[in-house]
């Protein structure tokens, strides 16, 4: 049936959030982590609701399948590391990546479009918990505002660690979608990479790690999607509080 949320009607202003996964194909639990993501937005949950009634969420929940198909760790079929090709990647070499920067260009350029975010969701090998990575700015303002989603998620969820969240400019990332995206869109656009543990978090403290499990990776989705409700104060819409919202932030 046709939607009736306004933000999706013809010339409608839109916030778009746009999120990526699995450009590296051994990354697994970022395909769980997203599938949380997509299985709350299409719910019937009352935030899934205000969330879609105000926000245009875009996915591409798997940007190297060739190299998901043949089980590769890191590269595509033709051995490229997709996630360093974002600065010019190739329609013939790195399709995914052309098509969806593509799409980001056409969004930012479209003035009825504020391409408010952008996550790519990623899986780490070495450390715990859900974190992310941001960018560097010279702009103090820009840098504090840029720390604000990952406070937020960090209340909402319990496995992700504000604490090893990090913003770099490091050499070595610069062809990443973070980065490239981060340096493309302007000021009101922010950019992030979303890690989460191959293994396990910890609760407490130091001796409490607790294993990663499918549903565990795809309740961080589901907090992640939350967090949006938070960010932009869209909790007075909800039909029903479901939480006591607390008064100041």
């Amino acid at each position: 049936p046709p939607s009736t949320a306004a933000n999706l009607h013809p010339g409608a202003e839109q916030k778009v959030v746009f999120i990526t996964a699995r450009v590296h194909p051994g990354e697994t639990p970022s395909s769980f982590v997203c599938q949380g993501i997509i299985d709350f937005l299409v719910s019937q949950h009352p935030i899934a609701k205000v969330l879609r009634d105000h926000l245009v969420f875009k996915i591409a929940p798997m940007l190297n399948p060739d190299g998901v198909y043949l089980g590769n760790y890191r590269c595509s079929l033709m051995g490229f590391d997709l996630n360093r090709h974002w600065a010019n990647p190739s329609p013939w070499a790195h399709p995914t990546l052309h098509g969806v920067k593509q799409l980001i260009i056409e969004m930012y350029n479209n003035p009825k479009i504020n391409l408010e975010f952008y996550i790519d969701i990623h899986a780490h090998s070495t450390m715990m918990n859900g974190f992310m990575y941001g960018n560097i700015f010279e702009d103090e303002e820009r840098f504090q505002r840029q720390a604000v989603f990952p406070k937020l998620l960090c209340q909402n969820a319990e496995d992700f660690s504000y604490s090893s969240t990090s913003f770099n400019r490091d050499a070595v990332k610069a062809g990443t979608g973070r980065r490239f995206l981060g340096g493309l869109l302007n000021d009101t656009s922010y950019c992030y990479t979303l890690e989460v543990s191959f293994y396990s978090y910890m609760l407490g403290g130091p001796t409490s790690a607790v294993p990663y499990t499918e549903e565990a990776y795809m309740k961080l989705g589901r907090n992640v999607a939350r967090t949006f409700l938070d960010y932009y104060r869209l909790n007075t819409l909800l039909e029903r509080p479901l939480a006591p919202t607390p008064k100041t932030r």
